[in-house]
């Protein structure tokens, strides 16, 4: 058997995705986005898994893309294989904003290009002190944005932030980051996976159908048209959410001091 590019453990209804290129810095080649493309996109249907954690193994998160990893296609010129590389990779970032599950990513050293994306598609960060960020299209010739990073970052961290580091190619550090909200919390290298997985403990704790349409409103409310869609949808997701039966065991759960058994519906 060939090299796993992605691994998958389960506990529970939490799924760890590990990328499994350590020897390569976990750099993107075409089994790992195809890899990861089915993962995701295969979520919509996987109600049973209600969140992921994504990491990586090894000392870097991801370098970017992998330029050996790529078969070339005899059939097709530059331009069309350029083409099909972009679109597999650009539909990993939206196949993870998409699917129902919130995404807590644990990146350590570096996460270049492609990776810098899978951070910012994710819904949490956490870094350890080492993780270095950056999209550096612009210092080899290219456009600064790329991979979804010129739509993630301004949303993420604000224009001036997103211009800085997307005109320049420059690396943002863990303590960067950080400060600009970008991750959630620098944690020690050993207790990354402990940390995501306390997180995504904590997800567990409220009810299904409520975890999955609260990361929907977040992805859609980023672009609502206006404060009236985003109150618009809320209102919508609330009085659905409160009728269904998990509201109402919720309730009862409240009332005799106890947690709630969630049935997802």
């Amino acid at each position: 058997m060939g090299e796993q590019p992605i691994t998958i453990e389960a506990r529970g209804a939490i799924e760890i995705v590990s990328l499994n290129r350590p020897d390569r810095l976990n750099a993107m080649n075409e089994a790992l986005i195809r890899a990861l493309l089915e993962y995701f996109t295969g979520l919509a249907e996987r109600h049973a898994v209600r969140v992921v954690v994504l990491r990586a193994e090894g000392r870097a998160f991801c370098a970017g893309l992998d330029l050996t990893g790529w078969a070339p296609d005899p059939t097709s010129g530059p331009i069309h294989q350029s083409w099909r590389t972009q679109r597999l990779i650009a539909a990993v970032m939206q196949a993870m904003r998409k699917c129902p599950q919130p995404v807590v990513a644990a990146a350590q050293g570096a996460a270049c290009g492609g990776g810098f994306s899978l951070l910012l598609a994710s819904d949490v960060r956490y870094a350890a002190p080492d993780l270095r960020m950056n999209a550096a299209y612009i210092k080899i010739g290219l456009g600064g944005c790329d991979m979804g990073a010129s739509y993630f970052l301004p949303r993420l961290v604000g224009s001036s932030v997103a211009a800085e580091y997307l005109l320049t190619g420059k690396s943002m550090t863990a303590d960067k980051a950080a400060a600009c909200g970008l991750i959630s919390e620098i944690v020690p290298p050993e207790a990354l996976l402990d940390k995501a997985l306390a997180l995504a403990g904590e997800m567990l704790l409220t009810s299904p159908m409520g975890l999955r349409l609260t990361k929907d409103a977040l992805n859609l409310n980023i672009d609502a048209g206006s404060m009236e869609h985003a109150f618009a949808l809320e209102d919508r997701q609330q009085v659905m959410l409160g009728q269904a039966g998990d509201f109402a065991e919720a309730k009862k759960a409240f009332f005799e001091k106890r947690a709630p058994d969630w049935k997802d519906g």
